[in-house]
């Protein structure tokens, strides 16, 4: 229901900006019989979380992303819970709860691999509190260091990020407290920040990603006065620890809308951000080497986790940095002629990972398979001999192949002449395959060569002299 109402809104609500005003917004409580979110629709361990905080007397309300997920008609991913009770009051309650968090003290309530997690309702920071550091903290730019300050859930509410995400499942009498005008905005299709949009931004500049896969994920429009200062502050992400953002790309470009994401990070000059080692070859007309792999690999990826494949974050990392990387290894030869094509290779992916990882923590496991990658794009050319065999019986070598096929797209020429001959060199049977390496360059088939016999001495006769 909601999202033909979003179809027929979206157009009306591009260009208008007021509608991005939080000021005058009120309470509404949304009755059971109002809202299509039952009990039905959360996992056991969640109820089991909000009935236990609510019969020991505190409040409990599922909020955020499951509250909006439901209300749209979709499978939550998380189940987020909100309370008075403090952190040390929910360890009380729950032997199998585990306090984390410095900047932003949580509770994670576990229950074997599944982790409902539960966050005191947040307050708004005092003149009086903001020198008691180990409360609240902020640092001289305006972001938010530590943010342990306690209050009540109209406060909860307005210091939630978007109106989509400032709802509330009460479970005492299972109504919705809407404190932004949340289920308006998700009839309307809008992205909306409650509050000053370069205050917010400056907070906690995740926010420009979140907005961005928000309005990806859900088909929605970011509003203007949400969108507008974007650009400007986009490089406040510079100063996000750098794991923080490994996790951030990965649930913007690894979550089945992933090259409508790139295009809209693009436009508000996030994605140049999170991969500064891109920017260079990124142009106006998106139509570079680099440009068309990105589009490819995305597409690649967002069509495998739509159909409920398994993806590799190494190979969409492998796939975006090889043009940058090979223009590195360029150089390098440039000027060391000494050096031949793969040791200038495996300098230049030094160096390419080296800045990636400053911007976003890539696991050194993942490094790992990307330089194997990489390596095997060297490989794949040299089949000759024995060659051939042994590459198709690597680990690594169906995402080198793939990777090589998305190149062959990109470059044509040889490249796509060496993807098509792997191609067919892979379904082949083995007869077959010894004719293809010998139709090479001097190539020659090993699996047909006969075994030479071993010299046999002759015995020695007495003619013999």
């Amino acid at each position: 229901m909601f999202n033909q109402v979003a179809r027929f809104c979206r157009n009306l609500l591009k260009n208008n900006s007021e509608i991005c005003s939080t000021e005058d917004l009120k309470l509404n409580v949304i009755t059971r019989q109002e809202h299509n979110i039952s009990r039905k629709d959360l996992s056991d361990n969640a109820l089991k979380v909000l009935y236990r905080l609510s019969n020991a007397g505190y409040d409990a309300y599922l909020v955020g992303g499951g509250v909006r997920d439901i209300i749209l008609g979709q499978e939550p991913k998380d189940f987020d819970i909100a309370t008075n009770a403090t952190p040390e009051q929910i360890k009380k309650l729950f032997r199998n709860c585990r306090l984390i968090g410095r900047r932003f003290r949580l509770a994670h309530i576990l229950f074997g691999r599944d982790v409902i997690e539960v966050a005191t309702f947040r307050g708004h920071h005092k003149e009086e509190e903001s020198e008691k550091k180990n409360i609240s903290s902020q640092s001289k730019e305006g972001m938010l260091l530590r943010d342990n300050v306690y209050g009540t859930v109209e406060e909860d509410a307005q210091r939630r990020d978007f109106t989509i995400n400032a709802m509330y499942y009460n479970i005492a009498d299972y109504s919705i407290h809407d404190y932004a005008n949340g289920i308006e905005d998700l009839k309307n299709g809008v992205v909306r920040l409650i509050g000053d949009p370069e205050t917010r931004y400056r907070e906690d500049p995740v926010r420009m990603l979140r907005a961005v896969r928000f309005a990806a994920k859900l088909d929605m429009t970011i509003c203007n006065k949400t969108a507008e200062p974007m650009v400007e502050l986009s490089p406040l992400l510079r100063d996000i620890p750098a794991a923080r953002l490994f996790e951030e790309s990965l649930k913007l470009l690894q979550a089945g809308k992933g090259l409508n994401t790139y295009l809209m990070l693009r436009k508000f000059n996030l994605f140049q951000q999170l991969f500064p080692a891109l920017t260079p070859f990124l142009t106006k007309e998106g139509n570079s080497q680099t440009e068309q792999m990105i589009e490819l690999v995305l597409h690649s990826t967002d069509n495998r986790i739509n159909s409920s494949q398994r993806v590799n974050p190494a190979f969409m990392f492998a796939a975006m940095l090889w043009y940058p990387l090979t223009a590195q290894a360029k150089e390098i030869q440039n000027e060391n002629s000494k050096l031949d094509e793969y040791e200038s290779i495996m300098e230049a992916s030094n160096i390419m990972l080296d800045i990636q990882v400053k911007s976003t923590a890539v696991p050194r496991r993942l490094t790992a398979t990307i330089r194997d990658i990489w390596q095997l794009q060297l490989r794949l050319p040299r089949r000759t001999g024995k060659r051939a065999f042994i590459l198709i019986d690597q680990q690594k070598f169906r995402a080198a192949y793939d990777f090589l096929e998305m190149r062959g797209k990109v470059e044509g020429g040889d490249v796509k002449a060496l993807a098509e001959w792997w191609t067919e060199f892979q379904d082949a049977p083995v007869p077959h395959r010894n004719n293809m390496i010998q139709g090479l360059h001097g190539g020659r088939s090993t699996g047909t060569r006969k075994r030479r016999s071993p010299y046999r001495k002759k015995k020695r006769t007495n003619n013999d002299s």
